[in-house]
């Protein structure tokens, strides 16, 4: 989200919110919760068994409450992780998410009560109730297992393990402090799971079909939600800097009015996956504040549930690209960029429910060009690349979030190393055993914590020469000094995240050359374990013989877009990044809305105020580094895998040369470039030189004397390369 936010604890008024969403009845049994601690559960069966599936086994017999129900909780809060001991957004712990507040509220929201009515954290009371210490139950997953079996015991005095799991509900919302959360839980019992924790514990829940999942929240009328996801209407402050300006002011926030659902426009076509660096309280009051940001949506780490703030016709300042946001929906998430925890199952279902529920009405491809994290958005102008925020991080679980929302990437497709060059490939790192080193996790994102050695992250790392001690690639926008990427969490030079696309360029013993950034770039892609499956995808590649393609961070019209209107004409301003001579990049829509929504006024009262000033010049938007970019369809030549080549009536040539340092350029002839796998090789004295992609060549000093050629060549079995014919003189001359 934004850097100036605090981490900040829950204050009073939310729990008095989480309190009006219970249901009547739930209140009522949490009223008559008794006070008195049960006897102590022993957790030394739970601390000596060998698997982590043995413990909630041993757990639940010790404290004699269902396991299965003990299994549900724990991975709608943690998908069964831990986190080595560090604090979630709300101040909880373990895989649990157990609390350390003792903020004096009713037991209904989840804390227990001593004796004499005081309130005591549930970490506290869990110590009492098992003598386990308060730090041994932060840290240590069995312990922290075993605490929760006795507070869900004390949370149901009465019941045993045999009772029907209806009747543990209440027990269950004390963890999860929202009728939504129970839901959630008695759903995952229905449905079972299963799962591989980052530390290598196997974990199940057999699914149960008896368990019957009661009546959802209904969300309130005023929300663009599904009607039973509970979502609630908590509206974006929109009012004047200064209440005595006229209605006409440009001094205003937090947002602006469209008509985006309507013939009006500008049209949403993107989905962007923020997280808000602080917790829910804050986060609800900096959306409410006129003097601040506004975005759509905000979901809450602990129980998933969703406020919503914006109308979807109006447009939210979210995403610091005006073009993207008069495109798209901001969804905020409670966390942390560097963190793993803690974006929970209960969260990431929530989300995946909104976001299938929105692609829907609005016609948003399910994919990760278009359902896109923060870090994704590019910089408008030249220089503001590097101010981009990087969130949801490298711990947001894209794979698993795209499963919940029934898009899996790469669908049924496999892994394979069996690529070649003219491919296109999309990356799927895995995630839980997908380990790849960060740091500066606290520094970068404070309130994270630091980083966790061992966390799974959604990423794999490219580098500058097929070795795993190559130092990482480049990125000039993010680091335009020239510098290689780094392990610190907030630099994404180097990380290609699941779902991205790339066009292969070479392959070399288990690396893949691929094109990043303007440059060659490598990722390891060894048989044993592939990172990338083939794929479908157009492609494009500067059309100039000589000239770099400039790259785009917003699909502004022409100048003459503007002229029946009395809007400024917005620049059409390159980024730092270019399309280079003999590269391809996967094409991630050739359907760009080419526009310019001009909105600066409190009432839109001035001349042409809220107007979409629409263009006829053409994009095509790119997987290009770790963004979504635009490049101007003029400026390249669009590869359309469906489309057949053209045999060749007129050869291909050389030009240039023939002495050393010169730069030799092969054109393609007659050849349609709108052919799948076009691919140039360049032999020197008979042998291919290292840069055999490339349209270009410069001869070096051991080219003298020898004679070049290129070939031209197609992926159609149809078709045979073409050679160009040699430099005039033959050879090379010094």
């Amino acid at each position: 989200m934004r850097s100036s936010l605090v981490r900040v604890g829950l204050a009073g008024s939310a729990t008095a919110l989480l309190l009006t969403a219970l249901p009547t009845a739930l209140a009522s049994w949490a009223s008559a919760t008794p006070t008195s601690d049960p006897p102590a559960v022993d957790c030394a069966p739970v601390l000596a068994a060998p698997t982590l599936d043995a413990a909630f086994d041993a757990a639940a017999r010790s404290a004699d409450v269902p396991a299965d129900v003990l299994k549900a909780v724990s991975y709608m809060q943690s998908r069964w992780e831990g986190h080595d001991g560090q604090a979630s957004n709300d101040g909880g712990y373990g895989m649990f998410n157990l609390r350390s507040s003792t903020t004096a509220v009713p037991d209904a929201v989840g804390k227990g009560s001593d004796g004499d009515g005081r309130t005591t954290s549930q970490l506290e009371r869990a110590s009492d109730l098992t003598g386990l210490d308060v730090p041994t139950v932060r840290s240590d997953d069995r312990a922290n297992l075993c605490a929760a079996a006795a507070l869900t015991s004390s949370y149901a005095d009465g019941l045993d393990a045999g009772a029907p799991v209806d009747e543990w509900s209440g027990a269950i919302a004390q963890f999860g402090s929202a009728a939504t959360f129970t839901r959630q839980v008695l759903t995952t019992l229905r449905t079972g799971q299963s799962r591989v924790t980052s530390s290598g514990e196997a974990v199940t829940l057999e699914a149960d079909p008896s368990i019957e999942v009661p009546d959802t929240t209904t969300s309130d009328p005023e929300t663009d939600c599904p009607v039973d996801l509970g979502c609630e209407w908590i509206p974006a402050g929109y009012a004047k800097g200064n209440p005595t300006d006229p209605d006409s002011t440009g001094n205003y926030g937090n947002h602006d009015k469209a008509d985006r659902t309507g013939p009006g426009g500008p049209k949403i076509k993107y989905i962007v996956i923020h997280d808000t660096e602080t917790a829910y309280d804050p986060t609800i009051r900096l959306v409410t504040d006129p003097t601040y940001l506004a975005w759509n949506y905000t979901i809450r780490s602990s129980d998933g549930h969703i406020a919503n703030h914006l109308d979807p016709k109006d447009v939210g300042w979210h995403a610091g690209n005006w073009y993207v946001n008069a495109h798209s929906i901001g969804i905020e998430h409670e966390g942390w960029a560097g963190s793993a925890g803690w974006f929970t199952e209960a969260m990431y279902e929530q989300s995946a429910k909104l976001v299938r529920y929105l692609a829907e009405e609005h016609d948003i491809p399910l994919d990760r060009a278009h359902i896109i994290g923060h870090d994704q958005v590019p910089g408008i102008t030249a220089g503001a690349t590097r101010s981009v925020h990087w969130d949801p991080g490298p711990y947001w679980d894209w794979e698993h979030y795209f499963d919940l929302i029934d898009a899996p990437i790469g669908q049924s497709a496999r892994n394979t190393a069996a690529v070649k060059a003219g491919d296109v490939v999309e990356v799927r790192s895995g995630y839980a055993g997908n380990v790849n080193p960060v740091t500066g996790c606290q520094q970068a994102s404070p309130g994270s914590g630091d980083c966790v050695v061992g966390q799974g992250t959604n990423y794999v790392v490219a580098r500058q020469a097929p070795s795993a001690d190559a130092p990482l690639a480049k990125d000039p926008g993010w680091k335009p000094d020239g510098s290689a990427g780094t392990t610190y969490a907030s630099d994404i030079s180097a990380r290609i995240q699941s779902g991205h696309k790339l066009v292969v360029a070479e392959v070399r013993d288990g690396w893949l050359g691929v094109w990043w950034a303007g440059s060659l770039v490598w990722i390891e892609n060894p048989a044993a374990k592939p990172v990338v499956l083939r794929t479908t995808a157009k492609t494009v590649t500067v059309t100039s013989p000589t000239t770099a393609a400039p790259i785009f961070g917003r699909a502004y019209p022409e100048p003459e877009a503007y002229a029946p209107y009395a809007i400024p004409v917005q620049a059409i301003a390159p980024l730092e990044y270019t399309l280079g001579v003999g590269q391809s990049y996967a094409v991630s829509d050739d359907d760009v809305e080419t526009d310019y929504y001009y909105a600066k006024t409190f009432d839109g009262s001035i001349p042409d105020d809220r107007t979409v000033v629409k263009g006829q010049l053409e994009y095509y938007q790119l997987w290009y580094a770790h963004k979504q970019v635009f490049v101007k369809a003029g400026d390249v030549t669009l590869t359309d895998p469906g489309k057949r080549a053209v045999i060749p009536t007129r050869l291909p040539r050389i030009t240039g040369g023939p002495k050393v340092g010169a730069t030799l350029t092969v054109s393609n002839g007659s050849w349609s470039r709108e052919v799948h796998g076009f691919g140039y090789t360049w032999l020197v004295g008979g042998r291919k030189v290292a840069d055999a992609t490339s349209y270009t060549y410069t001869l070096k000093p051991s080219d003298a004397g020898k004679r070049v050629v290129a070939v031209v060549s197609v992926d159609d079995p149809t078709l045979h390369p073409m050679i160009a014919p040699s430099l005039p003189t033959g050879k090379v001359k010094h």
